[in-house]
């Protein structure tokens, strides 16, 4: 199964790291492999992640690269990683939409 990154994760992923590089730049480096390893993992095992409780979608699912969620869509031939929030962050329901 093919893995694709929505705009808004795009950003939402770079916006994190340019954080942690700030403040931490080797925990920066050590995150971001965490999180492209395990987003690409999606591909073979797209169930792999919990349902996203405020959603309440077996399609919209997450997964946790601490301290942010990856949340991503499951469609028929590939996974859609929507967007990436900090766990401390509220849910939007606008950026799962669509």
């Amino acid at each position: 199964m093919r893995v694709v990154w929505s705009p808004l994760a795009e950003v939402r992923a770079g916006e994190a790291l340019e954080v942690m590089l700030r403040e931490r730049p080797t925990a920066a480096a050590t995150w971001l492999g965490r999180l492209l390893t395990g987003v690409a993992q999606l591909g073979r095992f797209p169930e792999r992640g919990r349902m996203v409780p405020e959603v309440g979608r077996k399609d919209i699912r997450e997964v946790m690269q601490a301290p942010y969620r990856v949340v991503y869509r499951v469609d028929a031939k590939r996974v859609v990683i929507l967007t990436v929030r900090h766990m401390r962050r509220d849910f939007d329901l606008t950026e799962v939409q669509g």
